[in-house]
């Protein structure tokens, strides 16, 4: 609520008017808009109770203060009959609302549209006094939105008349002019020191601006969120004192602002808890101790001590520092449940039914060390894993991962029983803080026992690879959203040195190259467009374990085509993958109608068993998507079929996923 002072005789007016636009309860707080008065509304001395008879007739009703329509001699309507009857006198009306053509913004249409009682019920039969209490309220209302933008002469007069077989409401205002500031005052203000021009330029309302409720709420929340970003924890930013000068029609604004000194940012405290400590917390903080005080920094550290999903209740609050001119931030955090059980059932072309259940406690090795146990089981697949997962290990959204993995697959391309542990540290992004910039160092340790088939006369083979592994990858993303990008684009590059024994040590490099760009194409329209490349130098295709192999086809790669379908075959028409990779795929998101969109699109490519990908040759397919646009992202389901197909490969493919294909 702000405060209200007069001077020199001027009519001195609350603020409270200013806020009405904001708060609709605050309009009970307002002048009454002028009315026509009736008899009844004199006051009245207090009449002597006990002197009633109590079998007199009752006195006549005063006059409310308006002519009543004659609603008998209005001509009857269609309308239901339980909802119009002669006894009631009901029926429907409309409304009107006159003289503020001129200076009503879109907003005060708005609130006058979204509070109005006779709007609210226009669709309701209602009789004559209902019409006129409804008058009178939005006539209150119509006032007190005016006085909010500065119209402090406003009145605002209701009537009701016949028009058309129905009563017509119509309030009449006259706005008068619109008051203007003649002073901006915010006390205090200087001891912010050479930022005192800052704040004053964020706060934004000056001399000669209109008297603007939302102005001036918006110029306090400026002016919070600015002194917080100087330095200044302990900020103290009043509420403003208006007056109002009617003889000039002017009014000043008085503001009291105590920035409380500057601080840097020195120590996070917490007591001891079950979930991570003092710490860790610096550890995920985008600040150090020293650096000047940010509170969007510390907005951003809330922010992300929640996202652990760790904690179910969260205080984080500056406190003086234990070093002079410091602010130390002491942080309270419960713990949330930290085990979590998953199942998944699903089918692919190509990939067959899978079944797949996980257990993770995700803070089993504080801080945020987490354990996952995982199982597959399918018609083609079955895997096991162990997987240690440590996040914002050292520093925000680095994770360090750590996984022991036995599995067995059965490809058309191949069969292997495997057996790897692999250990990774990468910076990666995630849909609450999306990075421009990730990466990833990996190191990886394989036995796989792997049956394939000899090319030249498809005879049955099987062989035991032991291979060593280095990955890497790095990655740029210029896109606007991770899961549904409408513009940008995004680049990745991954090498992998991998040693591999088979019979005798050799080596070789895995390099793929992965591109996508994003165009919006009016409001309802995205062209996207995406490209591969890879590559394996080294060593020749038949020396390289057939599942570290280049393979195309299926949901993330050429749609409508099976799983690993595209590519050279062997003589049992089975794929045998490649040293090389080429991909495309364009298409059109098309936002249809609501939460849904089509998407058409057409993908292309090949396997080579040359070590550069090529340009030629390429297996095309097309077909319409379907996307539905969540609030967690888009479910996309995709159907394609070949353009010209390989023999043996099917018709149609389904796809189903969360996000969109790239």
């Amino acid at each position: 609520m702000f405060a209200s002072v007069g001077r020199r005789g001027a009519t001195s007016c609350t603020a409270a008017f200013l806020l009405a636009a904001t708060a609709p309860g605050a309009l009970a707080q307002q002048p009454t808009a002028s009315m026509p008065a009736g008899p009844g509304d004199a006051a009245q001395d207090t009449p002597d109770l006990t002197a009633l008879d109590p079998n007199a007739p009752m006195a006549a009703l005063p006059d409310l203060g308006v002519d009543w329509p004659d609603l008998s001699a209005l001509p009857a309507e269609p309308v239901d009959p339980a909802a119009q009857t002669e006894v009631t006198g009901e029926t429907r009306y409309a409304v009107a609302v006159e003289g503020i053509d001129t200076v009503a913004t879109p907003l005060l249409r708005q609130r006058f549209d979204e509070l109005s009682t006779l709007k609210t019920n226009q669709g309701q039969p209602a009789n004559a006094a209902q019409l006129d209490r409804r008058g009178r309220e939005d006539a209150d209302l119509l006032v007190g939105l005016l006085r909010a933008e500065g119209y402090y002469d406003a009145r605002v007069t209701a009537r009701i008349a016949p028009q058309k077989g129905r009563p017509l409401v119509t309030l009449e205002a006259e706005p008068g002019v619109q008051y203007k500031f003649a002073g901006v005052t915010l006390n205090g203000i200087t001891a912010a020191g050479d930022k005192s021009a800052g704040l004053q330029s964020a706060f934004g309302v000056k001399p000669e601006d209109a008297v603007n409720a939302d102005t001036i709420v918006a110029g306090q929340a400026a002016l919070k969120s600015r002194i917080g970003e100087e330095g200044f924890p302990f900020a103290q930013v009043g509420e403003p004192e208006i007056v109002v000068d009617r003889a000039t029609r002017t009014a000043t604004l008085d503001l009291k602002v105590d920035p409380g000194g500057a601080r840097r940012f020195g120590q996070i405290t917490s007591p001891p808890n079950k979930v991570f400590g003092p710490r860790h917390m610096q550890d995920i903080a985008r600040f150090r101790p020293g650096d000047v005080y940010s509170e969007s920094a510390v907005t951003d550290l809330r922010r992300a001590l929640i996202q652990t999903g760790l904690v179910s209740t969260l205080d984080l609050k500056p406190v003086e520092g234990q070093v002079p001119g410091t602010v130390d931030l002491a942080v309270t955090v419960e713990p949330a449940p930290p085990r979590t059980v998953a199942a998944e059932l699903g089918y692919g072309t190509g990939e067959g039914a899978r079944a797949e259940l996980s257990w993770t406690h995700r803070n089993l090795f504080p801080p945020e060390g987490g354990l996952t146990v995982r199982g597959v089981l399918g018609t083609r697949e079955q895997l096991g894993s162990l997987v240690f997962r440590r996040n914002n290990f050292h520093a925000r959204d680095r994770v360090l991962t750590l996984q022991a993995v036995g599995s067995s697959l059965n490809r058309d391309a191949y069969q292997a029983t495997t057996f790897s542990l692999q250990g990774s540290l990468e910076r990666q992004t995630n849909i609450f803080f999306q990075k421009t910039w990730t990466w990833s160092l990996g190191a990886e340790l394989t036995a796989s026992d792997e049956r394939d088939v000899i090319v030249s006369t498809g005879a049955p083979r099987r062989r035991t690879f032991f291979i060593g592994a280095l990955p890497t990858s790095l990655s740029y993303d210029g896109s606007d959203d991770l899961l549904n990008p409408t513009r940008g684009f995004r680049l990745s590059g991954r090498l992998s040195p991998e040693l591999s024994l088979q019979g005798t040590a050799f080596g070789y490099a895995r390099v793929q190259l992965d591109g996508s760009k994003y165009q919006a194409i009016g409001d309802s329209v995205v062209l996207a467009g995406r490209v591969r490349l890879g590559t394996i130098a080294g060593a020749p295709r038949d020396a390289v374990a057939p599942s570290r192999r280049f393979y195309a086809g299926g949901g993330a790669s050429v749609r409508g085509y099976s799983y690993q379908a595209i590519g050279p075959r062997d003589p049992n028409n089975d794929p045998i993958g490649g040293r090389s990779l080429t991909e495309f795929a364009i298409e059109a998101r098309i936002k249809a109608f609501g939460n849904f969109g089509i998407v058409p699109f057409l993908d292309g490519g090949n396997i080579y068993t040359s070590p550069l990908p090529k340009f030629s040759q390429f297996r095309f397919g097309t077909g319409l998507g379907v996307r539905y646009y969540s609030n967690f992202g888009p479910i996309r389901v995709d159907v394609g079929t070949p353009i010209n197909p390989q023999a043996g490969d099917a018709r149609i493919a389904v796809y189903v996923s969360l996000g969109q294909a790239f």
